[in-house]
């Protein structure tokens, strides 16, 4: 239907995001939004809480850029980026695992993972996007709070393309900007 986005998530879904295919595992759900409903990519904060958590820490307002249209999902800058324009997409409730989140969260952080992805490559002239999920301490998960990587591509960016993967795993010892307080 014209006008419309409709998303389906299934058992064992494999996403192709950039050239990068992930296993998504949830139940059945079902999702209509109108297209129109899509808040931009740079949105005011003013509709947000006065906090923000990622785990332990208060994200300022001036660093949420999204808001998906069910207010399950959020988009904030990273303060540790890999490369211009890596972003994190998480879910509004603090959950540490992807289990913990319910069907309809599990939903739309998906679709609103695609979503960023698309617009942050157009704004950096990308031409493929990482999307990574460190799910569990032992994945090199660095916050116990579900976040989806969003790192925009282009060719050239690293000697190797595998190069990212070293680059991700060496993000849990860097330190966290000043911007970031803990509760």
């Amino acid at each position: 239907v014209e006008g419309m986005l409709a998303t389906r998530c299934s058992p064992a879904v494999v996403l192709a995001v950039g050239g990068v295919a992930m296993l998504v595992t949830t139940a059945l759900c079902k999702a209509t939004v109108r297209a129109k409903q899509r808040r931009p990519l740079s949105m005011s904060a003013r509709s947000l809480p006065a906090e923000v958590l990622f785990g332990k820490f208060v994200i300022p307002q001036s660093q949420v850029f999204f808001e998906s249209p069910s207010q399950l999902t959020l988009a904030i800058v990273n303060l540790r980026p890999i490369v211009p324009g890596h972003v994190l997409v998480i879910p509004r409730r603090v959950v540490p695992r992807l289990a913990d989140l319910t069907d309809e969260e599990l939903c739309d952080l998906w679709r609103s993972a695609r979503e960023i992805a698309g617009k942050v490559e157009t704004l950096h002239g990308a031409t493929a996007s990482n999307v990574a999920v460190q799910d569990g301490r032992a994945a090199g998960q660095s916050v116990p709070h579900v976040h989806v990587h969003i790192l925009p591509r282009a060719s050239g960016d690293f000697a190797r393309n595998d190069d990212v993967y070293d680059e991700l795993e060496k993000f849990d010892g860097r330190p966290i900007g000043p911007n970031l307080v803990v509760p």
